[in-house]
């Protein structure tokens, strides 16, 4: 079995960026980003991690790095939330990598997650693979929505977790 773990993402870590921004990898996000916007992306990563209000992540298996995850503060539905998001390279692709280092990247923000009680994820609806690393992760399917995204329309299942259910009493914040 692999060994999957998180590592906080670095400076050295755009390439990761530029592997996943394919036609193919982004089929579900309205396409590739330019280079100008890859660049932001690493930028805004480092800034909201040292700002404290985003917790990045490389994913690590057997010590190769094969992807990313991560959560960053929002406001969903009036409340303060964490959003997550991910990716795992082709080549890693269908071993469960995504599903495990979901279970880690949860784990951690219950520990770190600043009063906010409610994981949030967006994958495409037409993104089987990703809505179903949500559902294996115990996220409940809270509805559909359409929203602007790199210059079209993107239609996403909005999945919640609520990070109070293990035995924390933040159902009520």
């Amino acid at each position: 079995m692999d060994q999957i773990a998180l590592r906080r993402w670095a400076d050295d870590d755009a390439w990761l960026l530029e592997r996943a921004n394919t036609v193919e990898m982004t089929a579900n996000q309205n396409g590739p980003e330019n280079e100008e916007e890859l660049t932001e992306r690493h930028a805004r990563y480092l800034r909201l991690q040292d700002e404290g209000s985003a917790r990045m992540f490389v994913i690590v298996d057997d010590a190769e790095s094969v992807g990313s995850i991560g959560a960053w503060r929002v406001d969903r539905r009036g409340r303060p939330a964490l959003e997550t998001g991910w990716f795992v390279l082709p080549e890693f692709q269908g071993r469960g990598i995504a599903t495990r280092a979901l279970a880690l990247l949860v784990d951690d923000v219950r520990e770190h997650r600043d009063g906010r009680g409610m994981l949030t994820a967006f994958p495409s609806v037409l993104n089987a693979p990703s809505n179903g690393v949500c559902r294996r992760n115990g996220f409940i399917l809270a509805g559909t929505m359409t929203q602007s995204f790199r210059g079209g329309d993107l239609t996403c299942n909005e999945w919640v977790l609520d990070l109070g259910a293990v035995g924390d009493d933040v159902a009520g914040e």
